[in-house]
């Protein structure tokens, strides 16, 4: 089958990356990679990708430019080969500058052409929909109409370490990206002097373990009548025992805010990683470690969220003070202020466009200024 790993602008490459390194030929396009595989390479997908949204199983693409291609299109699709007579198929959809830009109207047309497909081939007028869900997507970019699966359920971002995200939520699937995009390598000292709840700190050590993302939590494909649970099992069951729970690793975060300290000592625990992360409350301005060659990586305070381009400022230099007290170190950040590289007193070794939801950002990483 072709299927889909669906990414965040700027992720596109990341995510071509992992899956290269999980042995699937992959091509990066505009909002993820494309590769082939089997239900069984669909589901390790699932468990391992880190930095991807959802991994999507490509029914069909045609161009449409009318409700009735659209309805034409869809009823061609060899629905019977991946839904049961007793499937519960809801569909989603979007339109981007396109002819159809009802997605209410797609939708509808989207899930009437399965059900006629459906009825012919299963002799049936009326589904019932008790069985397991099969999430259909028909999104229409451009008149060109993609019809996907969703093996993922909820988004691949959803890890179920977090219960509560804190003020200023970064999402688990762009932690684990700054986390590749940094210099950091799992034998050197991490640190995150505004580390908020934990997401940083978690995906990074996720990675010095080798531990999937995806381990503990359920995805969708896993009901499906088309799948041989006992083989996704023993997938489970393998990818845990690739995890180096006893790697040594040294990762510390550290937050001005008490409570967001208490939500990240949760969240650290909830992601099993009891005793392998430390964490502080401490304003970044006091941090002065005796380690050498420490990889700094956060996701500072800005000025949306401060509410003042002045305190904005404030942070960004501090940053580099904090740099300059930690010779042969780095500092990799996320801001979407134009002026941090001046604020922060120093030019950027590498940047890379990435989104913090929809808030167009940079990526920046600082060597101090000796190097």
């Amino acid at each position: 089958m072709e299927l889909m790993a669906a990414a965040a602008f700027g992720l596109e490459g990341l995510v071509k990356q992992e899956l290269q390194d999980l042995g699937f030929m992959a091509k990066a396009e505009q909002g993820g990679a494309r590769f082939e595989t089997d239900y069984e390479g669909a589901f390790t997908a699932n468990l391992w990708l880190a930095c991807a949204d959802r991994v999507l199983i490509i029914i069909g693409e045609q161009k449409v430019t009318s409700f009735e291609e659209l309805f034409n299109f869809v009823t061609s699709l060899p629905w019977e080969h991946y839904l049961p007579r007793d499937a519960r198929f809801p569909v989603s959809g979007n339109c981007v500058r396109s002819q159809l830009m009802s997605v209410s109207d797609c939708q509808s047309i989207t899930k009437k052409a399965i059900v006629e497909r459906l009825s012919r081939k299963y002799k049936v007028k009326w589904f019932e929909e008790s069985g397991s869900t099969y999430p259909i997507t028909i999104a229409i970019h451009k008149d060109l109409a993609r019809v996907t699966l969703d093996t993922s359920g909820n988004a691949l971002n959803k890890r179920g370490y977090r219960t509560w995200v804190g003020e200023a939520p970064i999402r688990e699937t762009l932690a684990a990206a700054m986390v590749r995009l940094s210099p950091w390598q799992a034998d050197q000292p991490f640190y995150d002097p505004c580390c908020g709840t934990g997401t940083l700190l978690i995906e990074a050590a996720y990675l010095a373990m080798n531990r999937a993302p995806g381990l503990t939590r359920e995805f969708a494909m896993e009901s499906w009548a088309t799948v041989d649970s006992r083989v996704l099992q023993q997938i489970r069951k393998e990818a845990k025992a690739r995890c180096m729970k006893d790697a040594p690793i040294n990762i510390v975060g550290s937050d001005i805010d008490p409570e967001a300290i208490k939500l990240c000592e949760k969240h650290i625990n909830q992601a099993g990683l009891q005793g392998k992360i430390t964490v502080r409350t401490k304003d970044f301005r006091d941090v002065c470690l005796q380690d050498g060659n420490i990889c700094f990586v956060t996701n500072p305070p800005y000025g949306e969220r401060l509410g003042d381009q002045k305190k904005a400022a404030l942070v960004a230099k501090s940053l580099g003070v904090l740099l300059d007290r930690h010779p042969g170190s780095s500092l990799s950040v996320i801001t979407p202020d134009a002026r941090f590289e001046a604020q922060v007193k120093r030019q950027a070794k590498t940047r890379r466009r990435l989104y913090n939801g929809r808030l167009e950002c940079e990526f920046l990483t600082f060597p101090t200024l000796n190097q």
